[in-house]
Order: structure tokens, then sequence, then C-alpha cells
């Protein structure tokens, strides 16, 4: 496992109300959100960065209204939705 570290002024930290711990979790589900939303990386890798499982990161990604579903065309998502 790599280890970042990145800084942030304490008076950031006091006008948010945050702790560094909390911080420390709140920006690395935002990494991994940007990360999926942007098809960089699988959803089962960003799970990973937002140190979640599979299911608990699509709760997560629902809550923020992204969907885990991607459709070229509305033909292709009617074709999914009949061999479903």
């Amino acid at each position: 496992m790599c280890v970042v570290s990145i800084s942030v002024p304490e008076e950031i930290l006091l006008d948010l109300h945050e702790n560094e711990e909390d911080f420390a979790i709140y920006m690395k589900c935002m990494l991994a959100v940007d990360l999926y939303k942007n098809k960089k990386v699988s959803l089962g890798y960003c799970a990973s960065i937002a140190d979640m499982s599979k299911e608990d990161f699509i709760k997560y990604l629902s809550k923020n209204e992204i969907s885990i579903f991607s459709f070229e065309s509305e033909k292709e998502f009617l074709e999914e939705l009949a061999n479903a």
C-alpha cells in the first residue's frame, strides 16, 4: 500500500469544523468518486481507495446521485433491459 501525505492548513480544518482523520476520509471518498466518474479506475479499486466494500461504495455513489450504469444510447439501455 502506498501512503500519500498532503498538507492542509489548520485554519481550513477549523473553518470546516473537521479533524484531520475525518478530512482524510472525506478526501479519499472524493478522490474515489472523481476517479470513478471519469472512468479512470474500476468500481472495485475506487471502493478500495475509499476504504469501503463495493456495496457500500455503490450506496455512497447513489447518495451522491451518481449511477453505476452508463449507456451510450437509449437503444443500448433497452437492449440491456430486455436481456435482464
